[in-house]
């Protein structure tokens, strides 16, 4: 059986074709980074217009490589939320015209639970019942899984989430968009002890997330440094790595705090920001020292790919999960 993916919840158009949830034929992407470096920051109309000139282009040359035709198609699968309603719109209307001229079942994708299935890309075995850190664009969720496909929310942002945190701190820094890659980059090389940053809302008692106060933080610590140290090589790598540590510590702190509350076998890390190099690291670590299994997509699998949604669209087509030609993408959907 092979599956035709769509992906366009945001800046990124991608298409995959996956065989038997095992093969995959083809799984291409186009990204947006070009188009909205200019802005910091996704701009949704031209989001949604440069979807609509890519998705037709980027489709055929998915099935050429997959050395295949339409007819061979058994499913369409789609991104139906969360996202950019007009970048939604596009994926989901392009799929219920393919699912309608085909005859082909319409497979409606959550995000974040594609994202949770790219780990399993990689990762076949994996041991429940499991904790998922879900840390992609707008998103930074924990979720208990009792088995693959089943979702309980156990911890979430109260407000920004981490890759806006690091974008939004980039941008401070005068570093560019997306700040997560740079701000990774500069914190290599950097001394987080220089600039450290408190850690943010730390309890015991929840295993929530919140980034906002951080932000603030940055912004007053650049207020008190002068114009020529800010422009300085060796300090934007020491504030980078600064920021960087409270975020990361939040998230591994939170992620472990969970795991052992909900007694998890394994750990799966997705979405964009998994793709942190101090985030891999940390985790592994800790992973290591409290017995637990953790598993991470590789870098090509935690960005937004086609790939992930054929994986979730799979474990819905075995569950006879199907959606109607009426399918509206939901840009606040909810996981469970």
């Amino acid at each position: 059986m092979i599956i035709l993916a769509l992906e366009t919840s945001c800046d990124e158009t991608a298409v995959s074709l996956v065989k038997d949830n095992e093969y995959i034929l083809a799984d291409l992407l186009s990204s947006q980074i070009d188009l909205h470096q200019t802005y910091g920051g996704v701009v949704p109309e031209l989001a949604c217009r440069r979807h609509i000139e890519s998705i037709g282009p980027l489709m055929n040359e998915a099935l050429a490589k997959a050395g295949i035709g339409l007819s061979k198609v058994d499913a369409v699968a789609v991104t139906a939320g969360p996202g950019l309603i007009g970048a939604l719109l596009v994926g989901v209307s392009y799929a219920k015209s393919l699912a309608y001229a085909l005859g082909k079942p319409l497979i409606a994708v959550h995000h974040l639970a594609g994202h949770i299935q790219a780990a399993f890309i990689e990762h076949r075995k994996i041991a429940f019942p499991a904790l998922a850190l879900v840390v992609s664009g707008g998103h930074t969720n924990l979720y208990m899984m009792p088995e693959q496909g089943r979702y309980r929310l156990v911890g979430k942002t109260v407000d920004d989430a981490a890759g806006e945190a690091f974008d939004k701190g980039a941008r401070m820094l005068g570093l560019g968009y997306p700040g997560g890659p740079v701000i990774d980059r500069l914190a290599r090389k950097g001394d987080p002890e220089k600039f450290p940053f408190t850690r943010p809302y730390r309890s015991s008692e929840h295993t929530d997330f919140s980034f906002s106060g951080l932000k603030t933080a940055l912004r007053q610590c650049l207020m008190k440094i002068p114009q020529s140290i800010k422009e300085t090589t060796a300090f934007q790598k020491d504030i980078a790595a600064g920021f960087q540590e409270a975020i990361i510590g939040s998230l591994v702190e939170k992620t472990f705090q969970a795991a052992q509350k909900e007694h998890v076998n394994s750990i799966i890390i997705c979405g964009g920001v998994a793709s942190n190099s101090l985030l891999r690291t940390r985790i592994e670590t800790a992973a290591a020292q409290h017995g637990i299994s953790v598993h991470i997509p590789s870098p090509r699998y935690c960005t937004d790919n086609g790939a992930m949604i054929a994986m979730a669209g799979f474990l819905e087509f075995e569950r006879g999960r199907f959606a109607s030609l009426n399918l509206n993408p939901k840009p606040q959907l909810t996981l469970n």
